[in-house]
């Protein structure tokens, strides 16, 4: 391992060279490409390796990964894609270090996210990070106070924010259309089969578990704890509340007006219809109180219909691309549906990636609504905007920046902490639950490993 990025010797020329970083101001020429590295090149951070590939003001510069399979295969799919290879990096922290990189793009599992992004901000980087903005509401918290302190650009990966019919929706629920919303409801039920059970084994040629695992507590190499299925362990992950709905969240938030803190959090549960070694619920149900307003959200991994207008989701016909509204729903996906309902004084939004609804009066007619347009990247989308506000050097001009971002991460973790403690959460500024000692100390983990300390 390279010497320790916290104690070590090589710490304090990281962070010197990180503060003479933070302090320059790049001045951009009209033609100048953004040199993007990518950190973490497994499923999505492979479209985030194609998506950077096709805006002409990104270049993928640098490609990071534990894995160096991985990392191979990636530098071929960029080569693939008509352009030359990306310098590979097995630590992100050499990342940071490299003049040459102007921002990162972190697709890791979501206990790096709030580490990664703070190394970066420090040693000058901008950041896109993948959703949840953080793992733990402490680590979103850290993450928004240095992206402060640095002014490096921090973007989250709520792609949602940059989808032109969304965004159209949201304006429409601002100007009044269902009159004040009252209810605003997430729905993730996405069929999450078995992972079934896995003995513990060698970690494989050219992995650096170590690495992997980073700020979450040493164990051995599982291969249920690696490719994907990290998600459902709570070491590494927070459930599909936080891993597909936390975009439901966000837009939830989003349609009332994105607020802060609820004055009450509860959640109930749990591991339904499966026997496997996944920790996380695959049922959870949760609800806020804002006060005079609610929030709702619901986690569904088993068999389960649709709910309002929000049916079975038309898979994207290639990563971030939306598929003719038309287009047959193959069998796979008649058990994913996804999106959110909003309630209000005169009507009701049904909002989904098909499209949204507006029904109003007491027959619920439908008064309006918006289809996507065909072939429409949500993320491209936004990665030019985090990519247009690296130029501008504004964070006002983020679609979903960190301070709002980790807000939306939070609400599902106070859904998971109330899950875990087994009861309902009184909210206060911190935050903290009032007594409920055992609820605070999950606002971050009980310990960090050394030298991975957030």
């Amino acid at each position: 391992m390279p010497d320790n990025p916290i104690t070590g010797s090589s710490t304090r020329r990281f962070f010197l060279g990180a503060a003479t970083a933070a302090a320059a101001s790049r001045v951009w020429g009209a033609n100048d490409k953004v040199n993007v590295a990518i950190v973490g090149v497994g499923g999505r951070g492979t479209n985030h390796l194609d998506t950077y590939s096709r805006i002409p003001g990104a270049r993928v510069a640098g490609i990071c990964d534990v894995n160096q399979a991985a990392r191979e295969v990636a530098n071929a799919r960029l080569v693939k894609n008509g352009h030359e290879k990306a310098t590979e990096f097995e630590d992100m922290r050499k990342v940071f270090a490299d003049p040459s990189i102007d921002a990162v793009s972190i697709a890791t599992p979501n206990h790096w996210h709030a580490l990664a992004t703070i190394w970066a901000c420090k040693a000058g980087k901008d950041v896109y990070c993948e959703k949840p903005a953080c793992y733990n509401i402490h680590e979103g918290q850290m993450m928004v106070k240095v992206a402060a302190d640095t002014k490096k650009i921090v973007q989250i990966g709520s792609q949602h924010r940059s989808t032109p019919f969304k965004i159209k929706g949201m304006q429409a629920l601002r100007d009044g259309a269902i009159g004040k919303v009252y209810m605003a409801k997430g729905l993730c039920f996405k069929r999450r089969v078995s992972i079934g059970h896995a003995a513990d084994e060698p970690t494989p040629a050219g992995v650096n578990w170590d690495l992997f695992l980073g700020p979450a507590p040493m164990r051995p190499f599982n291969k249920l704890r690696f490719k994907y299925n990290w998600h459902w362990f709570w070491d590494t992950g927070n459930g599909d509340i936080g891993n597909q709905g936390v975009h439901e969240m966000g837009i939830a938030r989003w349609g009332m007006g994105d607020p802060e803190w609820p004055k009450t959090a509860v959640a109930f549960g749990g591991k339904f219809g499966v026997e496997d070694d996944q920790e996380t619920p695959n049922t959870l149900t949760s609800a806020f109180d804002f006060g005079g307003r609610q929030l709702v959200f619901e986690v569904r991994g088993n068999l389960t219909g649709g709910e309002g207008s929000v049916g079975p989701r038309r898979p994207a016909a290639g990563r971030g691309a939306t598929p003719p509204v038309d287009a047959p729903i193959p069998p796979a996906s008649l058990n994913i549906t996804v999106g959110n309902l909003f309630y209000g004084t005169d009507g009701w939004m049904s909002m989904s990636d098909a499209g949204y609804q507006i029904y109003k009066g007491e027959s619920s007619e439908i008064a309006s609504q918006e289809t996507p347009e065909r072939g429409q990247d949500g993320t491209r989308l936004h990665m030019e905007n985090f990519l247009a506000a690296c130029r501008s050097r504004k964070m006002s001009d983020l679609h979903d920046p960190i301070t709002n971002a980790y807000l939306s991460a939070s609400m599902c973790h106070l859904a998971n902490i109330s899950y875990r403690v087994g009861r309902s959460l009184k909210v206060e500024a911190g935050p903290k639950f009032a007594g409920d000692a055992e609820a605070t100390k999950m606002v971050s983990r009980p310990a960090y490993r050394k030298g991975y300390e957030v």
